[in-house]
């Protein structure tokens, strides 16, 4: 899950008893967490739009991308060129989701739940939210030319990290988004440097640029849905507030899987795969800005933990699996 700028999870963030926001005939206050739950997931089902992404993350490390979003009623397409790094698009239209690789002349498919996307790793209700994140207002500033609300949760606990978020006053849209350590710094930063707001981008647009490229090599990796118990694990409880989102069959083998933990702001997922015969498994803790990757060996198999959360949160998901007899 490290992560590309589709998936930084910026929309996830919007919530505020109490705090001011403009609605889109401007000036209301919106009064529950749940109106800014609601606001903030529609905006990006309302509004197209076309900007350009920074992301920045601890010890200088600066990544760029250009997305274009086009919306109907029932549909959202995105595509999201990498600006930095090696030439990469990704293409999303629901659930399908198609990366171009040019140096490799490789197109990979996929297909699985839009967990992460922006904006849709919303998937609590405001009073649940609350439990573990107390919400305050903090302000206005302008993003890309643009004035938005600034918001700061502050984690209950020491499981999750704490966010600042910056939403467009007329639309809702967030605009920039800070993940906070528990001392208060910031891990990692989101946000657009420039953007167009309802723009005349129709989601056939996207749709067409879906299609592989004649003579381009092409994978294809088709997600199963299933469970853990099914896959022949169990769960034991975790940690506070996070509950299983989705769980997806990983290739051929028995108990390969991947499964998805939300607190309804942040997200986890864990990996698991047969180990490889021979190859030993690194086991600890990488951090890359607020993203921690935890494995560890089980006896004929890896788990993988990720998620923009402390590193004992992941050791608690990774614990708390278990092979059933």
């Amino acid at each position: 899950m490290r992560r590309q700028v589709l998936v930084m999870g910026l929309g996830m963030l919007g919530l505020a008893a109490g705090v001011h926001a403009g609605n889109a005939s401007g000036g209301n206050a919106v009064h529950s967490v749940t109106d800014w739950l609601s606001r903030v997931e529609a905006a990006p089902r309302k509004h197209n739009y076309i900007g350009t992404m920074v992301v920045s993350a601890g010890a200088g490390a600066m990544s760029s991308a250009r997305i274009w979003h086009a919306c109907t009623a029932d549909l959202q397409v995105e595509r999201v060129d990498a600006l930095t790094g090696p030439a990469r698009s990704s293409l999303r239209r629901d659930d399908r989701v198609v990366t171009l690789l040019p140096d490799q002349k490789l197109v990979r498919i996929e297909r699985h739940d839009a967990l992460g996307r922006f904006p849709d790793l919303l998937r609590s209700t405001g009073a649940a939210i609350a439990d573990f994140y107390g919400v305050r207002p903090a302000g206005t500033e302008r993003v890309a030319g643009f004035e938005a609300d600034v918001v700061q949760l502050a984690p209950k606990d020491a499981h999750r990290f704490g966010y600042r978020v910056w939403t467009e006053r007329r639309t809702g849209l967030v605009v920039k988004l800070q993940t906070l350590g528990h001392e208060g710094g910031v891990l990692e930063q989101a946000a657009f440097s420039e953007l167009q707001l309802d723009v005349p981008l129709r989601p056939e647009k996207l749709i067409r640029m879906m299609t592989p490229p004649a003579g381009w090599r092409v994978e294809r990796n088709e997600a199963v849905k299933t469970t853990a118990a099914a896959e022949g694990w169990q769960l034991k409880p975790g940690v506070p507030g996070f509950e299983a989102m989705d769980c997806y069959r990983r290739g051929e083998a028995a108990g390969a899987m991947h499964c998805v933990f939300s607190d309804g702001i942040a997200a986890v997922s864990l990996f698991v795969e047969p180990a490889q015969p021979g190859k030993p498994t690194r086991e600890g803790v990488l951090a890359a800005g607020a993203t921690h990757t935890l494995m560890r060996r089980l006896q004929d198999w890896t788990i993988t933990a990720v998620g923009e959360v402390p590193p004992q949160t992941l050791r608690t998901f990774v614990q708390s699996l278990e092979r059933r007899p």
